[in-house]
């Protein structure tokens, strides 16, 4: 039988949607290797997230309990994960390919001496999988060989958990430690807070690139924009790099992969890094002054204008949508 153990990852108190995303996607391993799916929960409020995590189909829900495991530390999460993989006798380890998950899966695989594959779009029938390459210009088709794997699934590729009628059954398991190997410790835990959904989770977008000119105009041009459509705000690498803005709101290969219901693009020219974090969004609007911006060749909808004038624009027609 081969079961698909899943980390649910947690923050705040509450699972984000990208860990339903996993769940949704451990679910469909499950089926197709014909076996079961398992949650698994540490940290902080453990017992009671797993109680509403039992809700999502599973065929279990794991609680590791250990007072090593409240700190987020990658070390000791990769150490309590390997060891109930081992206990468990799972074939497949997943999670969502998170900051969180890129963090701590490699070091899963590694400890294990099991085969990985990162950013994970699809499950074939014959055990392979798909995965985008080169900024998503290109898919691999990869095989891992030899058991147990680990997985990371793209949030944007699978469908989130639905709650169902019964929950499952929850099992509490206290993980053996080498004290000697865990190097890590918990300096501090600065959580970025905002009032806008967060950038995975929104349903609306909008992001700003280089073609902004300073974090001043973040703020006074793009931010109204942002606020007026109750969207999540990101950003272009060049923009983060800049210092225009923090890294936390980079979409992109390097930074956060988003698929909302509406992504506008401002001053964002297009790179191709950027265009592999983004373009699966369901309409994507691009405002530009270059007509030959490469982000023209994936938008919906394009604006061939100076953004400091269509943007202010665009806020007060949306407000007079809104009061209308």
């Amino acid at each position: 039988m081969g079961d698909v153990l899943v980390f649910a990852e947690h923050q705040e108190g509450h699972f984000p949607k990208t860990t339903l995303v996993a769940v949704g996607a451990g679910l469909e391993l499950a089926r197709k290797q014909g076996g079961a799916c398992v949650g698994v929960v540490a940290g902080a409020r453990a017992d009671e997230l797993a109680g509403e995590l039992a809700a999502y189909g599973l065929g279990k829900v794991v609680v590791l309990d250990h007072p090593a495991l409240t700190g987020r530390l990658a070390d000791a999460y990769a150490q309590a994960l390997a060891w109930t993989v081992s206990r468990l006798g799972a074939e497949t380890l997943l999670a969502t390919a998170t900051a969180a998950g890129k963090d701590l899966m490699p070091r899963v695989a590694a400890r294990m001496g099991a085969p990985m594959a990162a950013d994970v779009i699809a499950f074939n029938d014959d055990a392979s999988v798909v995965r985008p390459m080169y900024a998503g210009s290109a898919l691999a088709t990869v095989e891992l060989q030899g058991k147990p794997r680990v997985i990371t699934v793209r949030a944007t590729a699978f469908e989130a958990a639905k709650p169902v009628a019964s929950a499952a059954p929850v099992e509490k398991l206290t993980p053996e430690f080498d004290a000697a190997a865990l190097k890590m410790r918990l300096v501090g835990f600065n959580a970025t807070k905002s009032d806008r959904p967060q950038l995975t989770e929104a349903s609306i977008v909008v992001s700003g690139g280089r073609g902004l000119k300073s974090a001043e105009n973040f703020k006074e041009v793009l931010e109204p924009l942002v606020d007026e459509l109750g969207a999540a705000m990101g950003a272009s690498r060049a923009a983060v790099d800049a210092g225009f803005v923090p890294n936390d709101l980079q979409v992109g290969q390097t930074g956060k992969v988003v698929a909302p219901a509406l992504y506008v693009a401002v001053g964002i020219s297009g790179a191709i890094q950027h265009l592999a974090g983004m373009k699966d969004s369901k309409v994507i609007v691009a405002v530009n002054k270059d007509e030959e911006a490469p982000i023209f060749s994936v938008a919906d909808y394009g604006l061939v204008a100076d953004l400091f004038k269509a943007v202010p624009e665009m806020t007060t027609e949306v407000k007079k949508l809104k009061h209308a």
